[in-house]
Protein backbone atom coordinates (compact mmCIF):
# COMPACT_ATOMS: atom_id res chain seq x y z
CA UNK A 1 0.00 0.00 0.00
CA UNK A 2 1.48 3.28 -1.08
CA UNK A 3 1.43 6.45 1.36
CA UNK A 4 -1.67 8.64 0.81
CA UNK A 5 0.17 11.39 0.89
CA UNK A 6 1.76 10.66 -2.15
CA UNK A 7 -1.22 9.28 -3.89
CA UNK A 8 -2.42 13.01 -3.04
CA UNK A 9 0.52 14.76 -4.50
CA UNK A 10 1.35 12.97 -7.58
CA UNK A 11 -1.50 11.53 -8.80
CA UNK A 12 -0.21 11.00 -12.66
CA UNK A 13 2.26 9.25 -11.22
CA UNK A 14 0.39 6.55 -9.66
CA UNK A 15 -1.67 5.72 -12.65
CA UNK A 16 1.13 5.60 -14.71
CA UNK A 17 2.58 3.17 -12.65
CA UNK A 18 -0.96 1.60 -13.04
CA UNK A 19 -0.74 1.67 -16.37
CA UNK A 20 3.36 -0.07 -16.30
CA UNK A 21 1.52 -2.97 -14.37
CA UNK A 22 -0.80 -3.65 -17.27
CA UNK A 23 -4.00 -2.62 -14.52
CA UNK A 24 -5.77 0.00 -16.58
CA UNK A 25 -9.38 -1.25 -14.70
CA UNK A 26 -7.51 0.56 -11.56
CA UNK A 27 -7.08 3.42 -13.00
CA UNK A 28 -10.72 4.96 -11.91
CA UNK A 29 -9.27 4.13 -8.14
CA UNK A 30 -6.75 7.10 -7.91
CA UNK A 31 -9.18 10.22 -8.58
CA UNK A 32 -11.67 8.01 -6.25
CA UNK A 33 -9.36 8.07 -3.70
CA UNK A 34 -8.74 11.64 -4.18
CA UNK A 35 -12.00 12.18 -3.82
CA UNK A 36 -13.19 10.36 -0.86
CA UNK A 37 -10.14 11.47 0.74
CA UNK A 38 -11.24 14.85 0.42
CA UNK A 39 -14.54 14.48 1.73
CA UNK A 40 -13.08 12.81 4.40
CA UNK A 41 -10.72 15.64 5.14
CA UNK A 42 -13.69 17.71 5.18
CA UNK A 43 -15.61 16.11 7.42
CA UNK A 44 -12.87 15.74 9.74
CA UNK A 45 -11.68 19.59 9.95
CA UNK A 46 -15.85 20.72 10.50
CA UNK A 47 -15.85 17.82 13.24
CA UNK A 48 -13.02 19.79 14.66
CA UNK A 49 -14.35 23.19 14.42
CA UNK A 50 -17.63 21.82 16.24
CA UNK A 51 -15.46 20.43 18.87
CA UNK A 52 -13.47 23.79 19.59
CA UNK A 53 -17.12 25.51 19.39
CA UNK A 54 -17.89 23.05 22.18
CA UNK A 55 -15.62 24.08 23.75
CA UNK A 56 -15.69 27.78 23.84
CA UNK A 57 -19.42 27.60 24.37
CA UNK A 58 -19.22 25.52 27.78
CA UNK A 59 -17.20 27.74 29.13
CA UNK A 60 -19.35 30.42 28.20
CA UNK A 61 -21.73 27.93 29.77
CA UNK A 62 -20.31 27.97 32.69
CA UNK A 63 -19.58 31.60 33.15
CA UNK A 64 -23.67 32.99 32.52
CA UNK A 65 -24.99 30.52 35.28
CA UNK A 66 -22.22 31.51 37.44
CA UNK A 67 -23.82 35.10 36.59
CA UNK A 68 -27.11 34.03 36.92
CA UNK A 69 -28.51 33.98 33.20
CA UNK A 70 -29.92 30.42 33.55
CA UNK A 71 -32.36 31.44 30.07
CA UNK A 72 -29.15 32.22 27.98
CA UNK A 73 -27.41 29.44 29.26
CA UNK A 74 -29.95 26.82 28.30
CA UNK A 75 -30.03 28.13 24.76
CA UNK A 76 -26.29 27.50 24.35
CA UNK A 77 -27.02 24.03 25.74
CA UNK A 78 -29.70 23.93 23.42
CA UNK A 79 -27.13 24.79 20.57
CA UNK A 80 -24.60 22.43 22.15
CA UNK A 81 -27.19 19.29 21.73
CA UNK A 82 -27.66 20.06 18.32
CA UNK A 83 -23.41 20.30 17.42
CA UNK A 84 -23.29 17.13 19.08
CA UNK A 85 -25.45 15.58 16.37
CA UNK A 86 -24.22 17.26 13.68
CA UNK A 87 -20.50 16.06 15.27
CA UNK A 88 -21.78 12.13 15.47
CA UNK A 89 -23.02 12.56 11.74
CA UNK A 90 -19.72 14.27 10.70
CA UNK A 91 -17.99 11.34 12.67
CA UNK A 92 -19.84 8.87 11.03
CA UNK A 93 -19.20 10.21 7.38
CA UNK A 94 -15.06 10.98 8.45
CA UNK A 95 -15.14 6.89 8.84
CA UNK A 96 -17.20 5.94 5.87
CA UNK A 97 -15.23 8.15 3.72
CA UNK A 98 -11.87 6.76 5.31
CA UNK A 99 -13.10 3.12 4.88
CA UNK A 100 -13.79 3.84 1.34
CA UNK A 101 -10.17 5.36 0.65
CA UNK A 102 -8.44 2.43 2.53
CA UNK A 103 -10.37 -0.23 0.55
CA UNK A 104 -9.01 1.16 -2.56
CA UNK A 105 -5.81 1.71 -1.83
CA UNK A 106 -5.37 -1.79 -0.54
CA UNK A 107 -5.63 -2.61 -4.75
CA UNK A 108 -3.45 -0.09 -5.95
CA UNK A 109 -0.05 -1.69 -6.51
CA UNK A 110 2.99 -0.19 -5.01
CA UNK A 111 5.17 2.46 -6.95
CA UNK A 112 8.00 -0.34 -8.37
CA UNK A 113 11.65 0.55 -8.89
CA UNK A 114 12.76 2.39 -12.02
CA UNK A 115 15.15 -0.83 -12.66
CA UNK A 116 12.22 -2.84 -13.19
CA UNK A 117 11.79 -3.76 -16.95
CA UNK A 118 8.68 -2.88 -18.44
CA UNK A 119 6.18 -6.50 -19.88
CA UNK A 120 2.97 -7.79 -19.01
CA UNK A 121 3.73 -11.24 -17.62
CA UNK A 122 6.48 -13.38 -16.64
CA UNK A 123 7.30 -14.28 -20.65
CA UNK A 124 8.96 -10.44 -20.39
CA UNK A 125 11.22 -10.82 -17.42
CA UNK A 126 15.16 -10.04 -18.34
CA UNK A 127 17.96 -12.83 -17.96
CA UNK A 128 20.47 -10.70 -15.79
CA UNK A 129 23.88 -13.45 -15.15
CA UNK A 130 24.10 -17.08 -14.91
CA UNK A 131 26.24 -18.85 -13.10
CA UNK A 132 28.07 -22.27 -13.64
CA UNK A 133 27.80 -24.11 -16.72
CA UNK A 134 24.94 -25.59 -17.87
CA UNK A 135 25.62 -29.41 -18.83
CA UNK A 136 23.72 -32.07 -20.95
CA UNK A 137 24.87 -35.31 -20.76
CA UNK A 138 25.71 -37.66 -23.58
CA UNK A 139 22.84 -40.15 -21.05
CA UNK A 140 19.11 -39.74 -21.08
CA UNK A 141 17.81 -38.11 -18.10
CA UNK A 142 14.31 -39.60 -16.71
CA UNK A 143 11.55 -37.51 -15.53
CA UNK A 144 12.11 -36.21 -12.00
CA UNK A 145 9.44 -39.03 -10.80
CA UNK A 146 10.87 -41.54 -12.40
CA UNK A 147 14.69 -41.37 -10.24
CA UNK A 148 12.84 -40.90 -7.27
CA UNK A 149 11.27 -43.84 -7.63
CA UNK A 150 14.08 -45.88 -8.95
CA UNK A 151 15.92 -44.76 -6.21
CA UNK A 152 12.63 -45.95 -3.52
CA UNK A 153 12.15 -42.54 -2.82
CA UNK A 154 8.88 -41.17 -3.53
CA UNK A 155 5.16 -42.38 -3.59
CA UNK A 156 2.38 -40.50 -5.47
CA UNK A 157 -0.31 -43.12 -5.45
CA UNK A 158 -0.64 -43.68 -1.76
CA UNK A 159 -0.57 -39.99 -1.20
CA UNK A 160 -3.32 -39.38 -3.95
CA UNK A 161 -5.44 -41.78 -1.90
CA UNK A 162 -4.74 -40.41 1.53
CA UNK A 163 -4.63 -36.44 0.27
CA UNK A 164 -6.07 -36.51 -3.45
CA UNK A 165 -3.31 -34.95 -6.22
CA UNK A 166 -0.77 -32.37 -4.86
CA UNK A 167 0.63 -34.36 -2.15
CA UNK A 168 3.36 -37.17 -2.03
CA UNK A 169 5.20 -39.42 0.32
CA UNK A 170 8.98 -39.01 0.30
CA UNK A 171 10.38 -42.26 1.62
CA UNK A 172 14.41 -43.33 2.31
CA UNK A 173 17.17 -41.58 0.86
CA UNK A 174 15.27 -39.00 -0.86
CA UNK A 175 13.33 -38.20 2.30
CA UNK A 176 16.58 -38.09 3.92
CA UNK A 177 18.42 -35.78 1.15
CA UNK A 178 15.29 -33.74 1.79
CA UNK A 179 15.58 -32.90 5.26
CA UNK A 180 19.45 -32.74 4.89
CA UNK A 181 19.33 -30.01 2.15
CA UNK A 182 16.82 -27.93 4.44
CA UNK A 183 19.00 -28.33 7.63
CA UNK A 184 22.02 -27.55 4.95
CA UNK A 185 20.15 -24.12 4.55
CA UNK A 186 19.48 -23.71 7.93
CA UNK A 187 23.37 -23.99 9.09
CA UNK A 188 24.14 -21.94 5.61
CA UNK A 189 22.15 -18.89 6.81
CA UNK A 190 23.06 -18.78 9.91
CA UNK A 191 26.64 -18.64 9.13
CA UNK A 192 25.70 -15.74 7.05
CA UNK A 193 24.73 -13.87 10.68
CA UNK A 194 20.60 -14.62 10.05
CA UNK A 195 18.68 -15.88 13.29
CA UNK A 196 17.16 -19.25 12.97
CA UNK A 197 13.43 -19.22 13.58
CA UNK A 198 10.60 -21.91 13.81
CA UNK A 199 7.65 -19.27 13.46
CA UNK A 200 3.54 -20.48 13.80
CA UNK A 201 2.31 -22.22 10.37
CA UNK A 202 -1.29 -20.41 11.01
CA UNK A 203 -1.77 -16.29 10.43
CA UNK A 204 -5.03 -14.59 11.64
CA UNK A 205 -6.80 -12.71 8.23
CA UNK A 206 -5.02 -8.94 9.05
CA UNK A 207 -1.75 -10.69 9.42
CA UNK A 208 -2.44 -12.12 6.06
CA UNK A 209 -3.74 -8.92 4.32
CA UNK A 210 -0.80 -7.07 5.26
CA UNK A 211 1.43 -9.36 3.91
CA UNK A 212 0.17 -9.72 0.40
CA UNK A 213 -2.91 -8.74 -1.88
CA UNK A 214 -6.26 -10.35 -1.27
CA UNK A 215 -5.97 -11.66 -5.19
CA UNK A 216 -2.92 -13.75 -3.89
CA UNK A 217 -4.90 -14.23 -0.94
CA UNK A 218 -7.58 -15.66 -2.89
CA UNK A 219 -5.28 -17.84 -5.46
CA UNK A 220 -2.65 -18.99 -2.56
CA UNK A 221 -4.05 -19.23 0.86
CA UNK A 222 -6.41 -22.43 2.72
CA UNK A 223 -8.23 -20.82 5.36
CA UNK A 224 -9.26 -22.54 8.69
CA UNK A 225 -13.26 -23.15 8.24
CA UNK A 226 -15.18 -21.40 11.08
CA UNK A 227 -11.91 -19.66 12.34
CA UNK A 228 -9.97 -16.27 11.36
CA UNK A 229 -6.62 -18.54 10.51
CA UNK A 230 -4.85 -19.26 7.36
CA UNK A 231 -2.43 -21.77 6.68
CA UNK A 232 0.26 -19.88 5.41
CA UNK A 233 2.06 -20.17 2.16
CA UNK A 234 5.33 -19.06 2.89
CA UNK A 235 7.09 -18.54 6.38
CA UNK A 236 7.67 -14.88 5.04
CA UNK A 237 3.82 -13.70 5.59
CA UNK A 238 4.48 -15.34 9.88
CA UNK A 239 7.56 -13.72 10.06
CA UNK A 240 7.25 -10.00 8.83
CA UNK A 241 4.11 -10.49 10.72
CA UNK A 242 5.98 -11.45 14.05
CA UNK A 243 6.34 -7.18 13.98
CA UNK A 244 2.32 -6.68 13.59
CA UNK A 245 2.08 -3.08 15.32
CA UNK A 246 5.19 -2.83 16.95
CA UNK A 247 7.46 0.31 17.09
CA UNK A 248 11.30 -0.78 17.04
CA UNK A 249 14.21 1.05 17.66
CA UNK A 250 16.12 1.75 15.42
CA UNK A 251 19.62 0.28 16.70
CA UNK A 252 17.59 -3.27 16.26
CA UNK A 253 17.84 -2.82 12.83
CA UNK A 254 18.04 -4.92 10.40
CA UNK A 255 16.54 -7.58 11.71
CA UNK A 256 17.84 -10.73 9.92
CA UNK A 257 16.07 -13.94 10.37
CA UNK A 258 16.44 -17.27 8.27
CA UNK A 259 12.90 -19.69 9.02
CA UNK A 260 11.85 -23.41 8.39
CA UNK A 261 8.45 -24.12 7.41
CA UNK A 262 5.78 -26.24 5.99
CA UNK A 263 4.14 -24.75 3.18
CA UNK A 264 -0.02 -24.76 1.94
CA UNK A 265 -0.74 -23.26 -1.76
CA UNK A 266 -4.12 -23.73 -3.60
CA UNK A 267 -1.93 -23.71 -6.59
CA UNK A 268 -5.13 -22.98 -8.98
CA UNK A 269 -5.28 -23.77 -12.98
CA UNK A 270 -4.23 -26.51 -14.85
CA UNK A 271 -0.09 -27.10 -15.32
CA UNK A 272 1.99 -28.69 -17.99
CA UNK A 273 3.74 -32.21 -18.11
CA UNK A 274 6.41 -30.99 -16.44
CA UNK A 275 4.53 -29.59 -13.31
CA UNK A 276 3.91 -33.42 -12.50
CA UNK A 277 5.32 -35.15 -9.94
CA UNK A 278 6.38 -33.01 -7.29
CA UNK A 279 7.19 -29.52 -9.28
CA UNK A 280 3.78 -28.07 -8.19
CA UNK A 281 2.36 -29.20 -5.28
CA UNK A 282 -0.09 -28.19 -2.19
CA UNK A 283 2.04 -28.89 0.46
CA UNK A 284 6.37 -28.30 0.48
CA UNK A 285 8.72 -27.32 3.05
CA UNK A 286 11.11 -24.31 2.63
CA UNK A 287 13.63 -22.46 4.25
CA UNK A 288 12.94 -18.27 3.92
CA UNK A 289 15.08 -15.30 4.74
CA UNK A 290 13.25 -11.93 5.76
CA UNK A 291 15.09 -8.78 6.53
CA UNK A 292 13.41 -5.72 8.14
CA UNK A 293 15.90 -2.78 7.22
CA UNK A 294 15.65 1.17 7.16
CA UNK A 295 14.54 2.31 3.67
CA UNK A 296 18.36 3.33 2.43
CA UNK A 297 19.61 -0.17 3.25
CA UNK A 298 16.99 -2.26 1.35
CA UNK A 299 18.54 -1.96 -2.23
CA UNK A 300 21.90 -3.60 -0.50
CA UNK A 301 20.02 -6.62 1.52
CA UNK A 302 18.13 -6.97 -1.35
CA UNK A 303 20.92 -7.85 -3.72
CA UNK A 304 22.95 -9.80 -0.85
CA UNK A 305 20.30 -11.86 -0.10
CA UNK A 306 19.52 -13.21 -4.19
CA UNK A 307 22.94 -14.02 -3.94
CA UNK A 308 23.28 -15.88 -0.76
CA UNK A 309 21.00 -18.17 -2.37
CA UNK A 310 23.00 -17.95 -6.18
CA UNK A 311 25.81 -19.07 -3.42
CA UNK A 312 24.02 -21.94 -2.14
CA UNK A 313 22.98 -23.90 -5.46
CA UNK A 314 26.33 -23.25 -6.68
CA UNK A 315 27.95 -24.77 -3.57
CA UNK A 316 25.17 -28.12 -4.48
CA UNK A 317 27.28 -28.33 -8.15
CA UNK A 318 23.86 -26.75 -9.50
CA UNK A 319 24.13 -24.33 -12.39
CA UNK A 320 21.67 -21.13 -12.26
CA UNK A 321 20.78 -17.97 -13.41
CA UNK A 322 18.76 -14.83 -12.32
CA UNK A 323 15.76 -12.97 -13.87
CA UNK A 324 14.89 -9.17 -13.44
CA UNK A 325 11.08 -9.59 -13.49
CA UNK A 326 9.11 -7.41 -15.42
CA UNK A 327 6.51 -4.88 -13.92
CA UNK A 328 3.38 -7.42 -15.25
CA UNK A 329 5.02 -10.75 -13.19
CA UNK A 330 5.20 -8.46 -9.72
CA UNK A 331 2.99 -9.22 -7.05
CA UNK A 332 1.04 -5.53 -6.27
CA UNK A 333 3.18 -5.07 -3.15
CA UNK A 334 6.29 -5.87 -4.37
CA UNK A 335 9.21 -2.48 -5.67
CA UNK A 336 11.18 -5.08 -7.08
CA UNK A 337 11.92 -9.14 -7.74
CA UNK A 338 14.68 -11.30 -8.87
CA UNK A 339 13.94 -14.66 -9.50
CA UNK A 340 16.69 -17.39 -9.57
CA UNK A 341 16.36 -20.74 -11.68
CA UNK A 342 18.32 -23.82 -11.91
CA UNK A 343 18.79 -25.79 -14.47
CA UNK A 344 17.51 -28.82 -16.02
CA UNK A 345 19.64 -31.26 -18.05
CA UNK A 346 16.24 -32.68 -18.82
CA UNK A 347 14.62 -30.29 -20.45
CA UNK A 348 17.58 -28.39 -21.58
CA UNK A 349 15.85 -25.10 -19.63
CA UNK A 350 15.98 -23.19 -16.54
CA UNK A 351 13.20 -23.25 -14.08
CA UNK A 352 11.90 -21.08 -11.14
CA UNK A 353 13.13 -22.70 -7.67
CA UNK A 354 13.44 -19.45 -5.52
CA UNK A 355 11.99 -15.33 -5.71
CA UNK A 356 13.82 -12.38 -3.76
CA UNK A 357 11.69 -9.34 -3.21
CA UNK A 358 11.65 -5.78 -2.13
CA UNK A 359 8.38 -4.71 -0.73
CA UNK A 360 9.41 -1.27 0.03
CA UNK A 361 7.34 0.17 3.06
CA UNK A 362 4.18 -1.03 1.83
CA UNK A 363 3.54 -4.28 4.43
CA UNK A 364 5.07 -1.90 7.36
CA UNK A 365 2.65 0.44 6.53
CA UNK A 366 -0.29 -2.07 6.00
CA UNK A 367 1.20 -3.70 9.46
CA UNK A 368 1.85 -0.67 11.42
CA UNK A 369 5.62 -1.70 11.82
CA UNK A 370 7.17 1.47 12.56
CA UNK A 371 10.47 2.32 13.68
CA UNK A 372 11.78 4.76 16.62
CA UNK A 373 15.13 6.87 15.14
CA UNK A 374 16.45 9.75 15.51
CA UNK A 375 14.54 12.01 13.71
CA UNK A 376 11.33 10.56 14.63
CA UNK A 377 9.18 7.68 13.53
CA UNK A 378 9.11 6.09 9.97
CA UNK A 379 8.33 2.68 7.90
CA UNK A 380 10.86 0.05 7.49
CA UNK A 381 11.12 -1.62 4.35
CA UNK A 382 10.87 -5.19 4.52
CA UNK A 383 12.39 -8.05 2.28
CA UNK A 384 12.11 -11.59 1.52
CA UNK A 385 13.83 -14.65 -0.51
CA UNK A 386 13.76 -18.32 -0.64
CA UNK A 387 16.45 -19.80 0.80
CA UNK A 388 15.52 -23.42 -0.51
CA UNK A 389 12.18 -25.29 -1.65
CA UNK A 390 12.60 -28.74 -1.55
CA UNK A 391 10.64 -30.99 -2.91
CA UNK A 392 10.99 -28.75 -6.23
CA UNK A 393 15.01 -27.95 -5.79
CA UNK A 394 15.17 -31.90 -5.83
CA UNK A 395 14.55 -31.80 -9.36
CA UNK A 396 17.08 -29.23 -10.41
CA UNK A 397 19.92 -31.33 -7.57
CA UNK A 398 18.74 -35.25 -8.90
CA UNK A 399 18.95 -33.94 -12.86
CA UNK A 400 22.44 -32.23 -12.04
CA UNK A 401 24.11 -34.96 -10.12
CA UNK A 402 22.99 -38.08 -11.84
CA UNK A 403 25.02 -40.53 -13.26
CA UNK A 404 24.40 -42.91 -16.34
CA UNK A 405 23.94 -45.52 -14.09
CA UNK A 406 20.93 -44.07 -12.08
CA UNK A 407 23.30 -42.99 -8.84
CA UNK A 408 23.14 -39.75 -8.18
CA UNK A 409 26.13 -37.97 -6.15
CA UNK A 410 26.01 -36.19 -3.43
CA UNK A 411 27.97 -33.08 -2.74
CA UNK A 412 30.53 -32.87 -0.19
CA UNK A 413 29.01 -30.28 1.48
CA UNK A 414 25.53 -31.98 1.81
CA UNK A 415 27.65 -35.64 2.84
CA UNK A 416 27.86 -34.66 6.84
CA UNK A 417 24.04 -34.00 6.58
CA UNK A 418 23.75 -37.16 4.97
CA UNK A 419 25.75 -39.71 7.39
CA UNK A 420 29.01 -39.45 5.41
CA UNK A 421 27.05 -40.92 2.32
CA UNK A 422 28.92 -39.51 -1.30
CA UNK A 423 26.27 -41.40 -3.46
CA UNK A 424 22.67 -42.60 -3.34
CA UNK A 425 21.96 -45.93 -5.78
CA UNK A 426 18.97 -47.32 -7.29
Amino acid sequence: MIDIKFLRENPEIVKDNIRNKFQEEKLPLVDEVIEYDKKARQAQQQADDLRANRKKISKQIGALMGQGKKDEAEALKEQVNKDAEKLAELEQLEVQMQEEVHKRMMVIPNIIDPQVPIGKDDTENVEVEKFGEPVVPDFEIPYHAEIMEALSGLDLDGARKVAGNGFYYLLGDIARLHSSIISYARDFMINKGFTYCVPPFMIRGDVASGVMSFAEMDAMMYKIEGEDLYLIGTSEHSMIGRFIDTILQEKELPQTLTSYSPCFRKEKGAHGIEERGVYRIHQFEKQEMIVVCKPEESKEWFDKMWQYTVELFRSLDIPVRTLECCSGDLADLKVRSIDVEAWSPRQQKYFEVGSCSNLGDAQARRLKIRVNGEKGKYLPHTLNNTVVAPPRMLIAFLENNLNADGSVNIPKVLQPYMGGQEVMRP
